[in-house]
């Protein structure tokens, strides 16, 4: 694996040493290719908790505090097909299917009963408890391909886009259509995910193996390479911006701002699906078919607790007022839902 990525990374540095020498300047930065959740083996061991069953082939999932519900993004069949937002309660209720009113790629909220969900030209907004979505298109933008989503402290949302944009909307929480731009950065190859700390954002481009920070303004304070094949993003509720390399086996921890990586842990198995608390960090390993729970509160990560999961546990999201742990399936194998993951209640 080292040696993958000194070989990788020697590459990127010949190619960008080569169009420096002849004064070219490529404006798409040099990639590898991207990692990629295992492929899981059938499950061996009993999952802990209890299964619901859904349908589809779910993409993300986050747990949102106001609605007591884990929300979970599942495509359309093909990529031009209308998106649905699966709404699983927390108490225990049967989980709810609202259909979107277009394809969808990348899902936050706001923690107050808001759901937003990237989509070309713009973002849909969802009330959760009752369904109705607003489709606000971005001005000047009807072509774009966004493909992640996050929504910072001020209210503001930012966007970002399959050939390596950041955009940042001029109006917080805008909910009339066009919204407007104030800031467009096209530095990366591809943006896969968003997250933010207060008003920093932080960047995954998974081509590039790296994490960044963008300032308010959208300038890039810091930029780092993360491992040999960073795939998953989260920030949890500490503020540690939490990473998976997924082709390095590890579990990376930065802080925001500055971005400064803070720790890092061997993690086997293609760990990849990730859920924060400021109690336990929620690493799934793909190739194992198990979620593990590491207390991070001492400067090197301490595995507390282990649980086996349904097949393909790509997507977690996590319940702190009650510890429970929610294990979205990849491969149909359904919701997984972990009471008292950590044991602590």
């Amino acid at each position: 694996m080292r040696h993958t990525l000194a070989t990788a990374s020697a590459a990127l540095l010949l190619v960008s040493g080569t169009a420096c020498s002849s004064d070219v300047i490529d404006s798409t930065p040099p990639t590898i290719p991207a990692a990629t959740p295992a492929q899981s083996p059938p499950a061996v061991t009993a999952p802990a908790g209890v299964i619901r069953p859904l349908a589809g082939t779910p993409t993300a999932a986050t747990f949102d505090t106001a609605s007591a519900a884990l929300l979970v993004l599942v495509p359309g069949p093909r990529p031009e097909d209308a998106a649905s937002l699966v709404v699983v309660p927390a108490g225990g209720g049967a989980p709810r299917t609202m259909g979107l009113p277009a394809p969808a790629t990348a899902l936050t909220t706001d923690g107050a009963g808001l759901a937003y969900l990237s989509t070309r030209g713009g973002y849909l907004v969802v009330e959760i408890d009752s369904g109705n979505t607003t489709r606000v298109e971005v001005s000047d933008e009807a072509d774009t391909d966004f493909t992640a989503i996050t929504r910072r402290g001020d209210g503001r949302i930012v966007l970002g886009t399959a050939d390596g944009a950041v955009v940042i909307l001029a109006d917080a929480d805008a909910a009339n259509s066009p919204a407007t731009v104030s800031h467009r950065s096209k530095i990366f190859a591809r943006v896969d995910s968003l997250v933010s700390k207060d008003n920093t954002t932080v960047v995954l481009d998974r081509g590039q193996t790296s994490v960044t920070a963008m300032d308010a303004e959208g300038n890039a304070a810091q930029s780092l390479r993360a491992g040999e094949g960073a795939t998953t993003i989260v920030v949890d509720d500490a503020g540690r911006v939490l990473v998976t390399d997924t082709r390095g086996d590890e579990l990376l921890v930065f802080s925001a701002d500055p971005l400064i990586m803070r720790q890092r842990f061997p993690v086997s198995a293609a760990p990849y699906g990730l859920a924060g608390s400021d109690g336990l960090a929620w690493v799934s390993q793909t190739a194992s078919n198990t979620v593990i729970g590491y207390d991070l509160s001492t400067g090197i990560p301490v595995e507390k607790v282990r649980h086996p999961t349904v097949q393909q546990p790509n997507n977690l999201g996590y319940d702190a007022d009650t510890d429970t742990l929610y294990v979205v399936s990849g491969s149909g194998a359904g919701v997984q839902i972990i009471a008292r993951a950590s044991g602590t209640r």
